[in-house]
């Protein structure tokens, strides 16, 4: 521990250490109830009202995060993974978990965020990389239980690296006197991204709604693709042969309407609102497919921030 030097004498340094503790207090985060607890409506309140056209996403992850973190003992940490094209929430949603469970948001100290081209560029640096890795989730954990791990771009991670992590999946108490299950593991992927899309378009050509879209058709598919696929991060990984990922889950396509309700938030978090001019004009000067119908947005919502910027 750090020494604490102190200068002066009487009120004066009552006032100084008075000032440091209060420093303390405020700034510096802790790994206790007060700057990590789940805001159950808050999470449901912004799936609901932020979060569009994700109606498989938004009822599965709800319920997973709240069962789990309602659980004082849980067999292992809570792992999911999601899959989509860019644009179509999945950042968002770890945003939004973020926000609600840590005091500090994203900005917390134990919100550790790998991105697979950032992190992990180099495959003959693979075995340092898995070394790496588990240290730094065990001295995380070790830290704070309950730590979250985002891995990003899982579509473009080295194969076998992420089996480094396995035995800190699995359904044990600890590991090396480290107790891992009350962390969060989040992976994001466009793996899969092509059959949501084909599906979504499907089920809208033949006259359904999406939300008539099941789960059930997608997880199963899901979780076969990304274990086939060369060359990405699931590529054969024993995570997913021993069914360690918990939860696949799939983020469709998102429609005319639902980009509209994108350009509308984002008004409004500059402090503009009911411009219908600008929604219509924003949400219109995307690419949508299939040519003819128009029904999907190619990039979701993910270029609505700079289409608004050419308008407010």
């Amino acid at each position: 521990m750090a020494k604490l030097l102190v200068y002066g004498t009487g009120l004066a340094v009552v006032i100084a250490l008075v000032g440091i503790l209060a420093y303390t207090f405020i700034c510096c985060e802790r790994c206790d109830n007060n700057w990590i607890s789940l805001d159950v409506k808050g999470l449901e309140r912004d799936f609901t009202h932020k979060l569009f056209g994700q109606h498989i996403a938004r009822k599965v992850i709800v319920k997973a995060i709240k069962g789990s973190l309602s659980t004082p003992d849980p067999k292992k940490p809570l792992t999911m993974s999601l899959h989509g094209d860019s644009g179509t929430g999945k950042n968002f949603v770890s945003q939004l978990i973020a926000q609600n469970l840590y005091k500090n948001g994203m900005n917390s100290q134990y919100i550790h965020v790998f991105v697979s081209t950032h992190h992990f560029p180099h495959l003959q640096l693979i075995n340092q990389y898995q070394n790496q890795l588990r240290a730094w989730i065990r001295g995380n954990v070790t830290v704070c239980p309950r730590s979250m791990f985002i891995f990003d771009e899982m579509d473009k991670m080295h194969p076998g690296l992420i089996n480094a992590i396995k035995p800190f999946l699995d359904y044990t108490s600890d590991v090396d006197k480290v107790d891992y299950r009350k962390a969060i593991f989040i992976f994001l992927s466009n793996t899969g991204g092509d059959k949501i899309n084909e599906i979504t378009l499907s089920t809208l050509m033949r006259g359904k709604k999406r939300e008539s879209i099941k789960l059930s058709q997608l997880e199963e598919e899901l979780s076969r693709m990304v274990f086939n696929k060369n060359n990405s991060g699931f590529w054969q990984t024993h995570l997913i042969q021993t069914n360690l990922i918990d939860h696949f889950i799939p983020f469709l396509p998102l429609e005319f309407k639902h980009v509209v309700s994108c350009v509308r938030a984002e008004l409004v978090s500059r402090g503009v609102n009911n411009n219908e001019d600008i929604v219509t004009k924003v949400a219109s000067s995307l690419i949508y497919y299939p040519k003819e119908e128009k029904m999907l947005s190619v990039k979701g919502c993910k270029t609505v921030t700079s289409k608004v910027n050419l308008y407010v």
